[in-house]
């Protein structure tokens, strides 16, 4: 069963400055128009550059909505068995919605 996190739950363990890592799969015109500022390795890439993907500390993926996050740690869950990462239900879609209005929308 996949981990997920809510926008709200992202935005508590931001604001207490938690350990976390936050990775932005989505292609790079994506992240032009709005980024939480995640570490962007484009999904295409992810297995490639798993080793820029710590183990030690909780992991969130999000992509625009959240279904290419959940391939990405299917694939990482399988492959290299992780099992320390999230995904961000929604995506940067429910961000923009629920916490930060402000961000473009696509």
């Amino acid at each position: 069963m996949m981990k997920e996190i809510t926008v709200q739950e992202l935005k508590t363990l931001r604001d207490e400055g938690k350990a976390h890592q936050l990775i932005d799969v989505r292609e790079a015109h994506e992240v032009a128009v709005c980024s939480i500022n995640g570490e962007h390795i484009p999904m295409a890439t992810v297995m490639e550059n798993s080793d820029k993907i710590k183990r030690d500390i909780p992991v969130v993926v999000h992509c625009r909505g959240g279904k290419r996050s959940a391939a990405v740690i299917d694939a990482l869950e399988r492959t290299h068995q992780y099992d320390n990462l999230m995904n961000l239900k929604g995506g940067i879609l429910a961000w923009a919605k629920e916490i930060d209005p402000t961000l473009p929308q696509y």
